[in-house]
């Protein structure tokens, strides 16, 4: 068989970069196969360099909800590009984009803008750390809040459980600092909170999870954090950074009316460049330099390329706001039909979603948190990956992430990716 020129490239790639990708998921070790190099994309399309055409659901892990090249994005990067891409130095873009980002989460008083969601999440933690004098952070099973080392801590279920080192490089001692709680589990949290709540700086929490695939919270649960932790004296963050602009103009914090005391964000600020932010309570955000003793700088931070295709797409989706119950009901229209074709061949599966963002399960039980996440079935998941990449639909190569839709989306890419698994059975003919 002649080698693809994805495969040649992965071959290269291999000898010059760890693993021959520069972020773990897209080496499709939990898909297996090679993984498939790029070439470009348009709307809710991808082309790999050897000109094959995708369906896209992974839209660069969520922040293309306008999808690939919209017009207003590529034309205010383009004009930027002509006036200079760094300067090291303010910019009325920031500025622009700040109030953007204020004006729509009434929880922040004050936003500073970063390079990716990873250092929005550990200059939180420094914050809530020097607020409140404390030490330990609760974090939940399942929910990834970026590489750094206070959150990498490896921890199975049970009510709570002590961080250890996940990966070498973690120092023990700090990864001891970070206590998880299954996710959705209140009781788990109430109790740990009141034998060393006063130990705590931080609880952080994806309000709707989305790195054990997409897990919604239980009823109750968000707004029951928000009041043990104002009971404890605990900074209360929201990892907004996969939610923030993506099920509503806002976060999803103002879906279900919960404040928090800081929320990071990402990927759809930045219309799909490299950027990050964080931002809360002003008597919190001060403590940051130059005005407080908190130390946090960036030599690309608020760079004006992020900035200037942030503010594009967010103008354009403040302008549109009803189209996120368009999207929502194109979302429910895809998931009901997959939910259709594979009862008509007796797969048990659960589709988890929450507005653009879904998973599907290959199991018979419903999916709550992550050990529910983890008992199904990786490996049906991974022959549906195969089965998609074959017949030009592009899906997460992972069990443990959330798919997206975007704005381009169009009913004809719903009836492809439905035709791609017209009569597909994961587990072979069980005739």
């Amino acid at each position: 068989m002649t080698e693809t020129l994805s495969e040649r490239l992965f071959s290269e790639a291999k000898n010059l970069i760890p693993g021959g990708v520069n972020s773990p998921v897209r080496a499709f070790g939990a898909v297996g196969g090679n993984p498939v190099f790029i070439a470009g994309g348009r709307g809710s399309r991808i082309y790999d360099v050897d000109g094959r055409e995708y369906v896209d659901y992974i839209l660069s892990w969520g922040p293309l909800i306008l999808g690939h090249g919209h017009p207003a994005v590529q034309g205010a990067l383009t004009e930027q590009v002509s006036r200079g891409v760094t300067f090291g130095a303010p910019t009325a873009l920031e500025v622009d984009l700040a109030r953007l980002v204020l004006d729509a989460f009434p929880a922040m008083d004050k936003v500073r803008f970063v390079n990716s969601g990873t250092e929005a999440v550990m200059t939180a933690l420094r914050l809530a750390r020097a607020y409140t004098k404390r030490d330990v952070i609760v974090k939940f099973e399942g929910c990834y809040h970026g590489h750094g080392d206070s959150l990498l801590a490896k921890a199975g279920s049970g009510i709570a459980t002590y961080g250890i080192p996940g990966s070498p490089g973690v120092p023990a001692p700090l990864a001891a600092l970070t206590i998880t709680v299954p996710y959705n589990d209140l009781g788990a949290c109430e109790a740990f909170l009141k034998a060393r709540g006063e130990e705590v700086a931080a609880v952080i929490v994806e309000p709707v999870a989305g790195n054990m695939g997409v897990v919604p919270p239980a009823k109750g649960f968000l707004q029951g954090l928000r009041e043990l932790c104002t009971r404890h004296g605990i900074v209360l963050i929201f990892d907004e950074v996969i939610t923030g602009f993506r099920l509503t103009y806002g976060g999803y914090q103002g879906l279900v009316g919960v404040e928090p005391d800081l929320t990071c964000l990402g990927k759809i600020i930045g219309g799909g460049l490299p950027v990050g932010a964080f931002g809360g309570k002003e008597k919190i955000m001060d403590l940051l330099a130059p005005t407080g003793p908190v130390y946090q700088a960036g030599t690309l931070s608020g760079n004006p390329l992020a900035m200037a295709a942030g503010i594009a797409t967010l103008s354009v989706l403040k302008d549109n706001a009803p189209f996120y119950e368009v999207l929502d009901r194109a979302a429910f229209s895809l998931c009901t039909d997959i939910e259709a074709v594979f009862a008509e061949t007796g797969v048990p599966v659960v589709i988890n979603r929450v507005g653009s963002m879904f998973t599907p399960f290959f199991t018979s039980g419903r999916v709550n948190d992550y050990g529910d996440a983890a008992r199904s079935d990786t490996a049906a998941f991974a022959r549906l990956f195969k089965r998609l990449l074959e017949r030009g639909v592009m899906a997460p190569p992972s069990q443990f992430e959330a798919w997206f839709l975007s704005f381009a989306h169009t009913a004809e890419d719903r009836d492809r990716t439905i035709e791609a698994l017209r009569g597909f059975d994961p587990y072979g003919d069980r005739s």
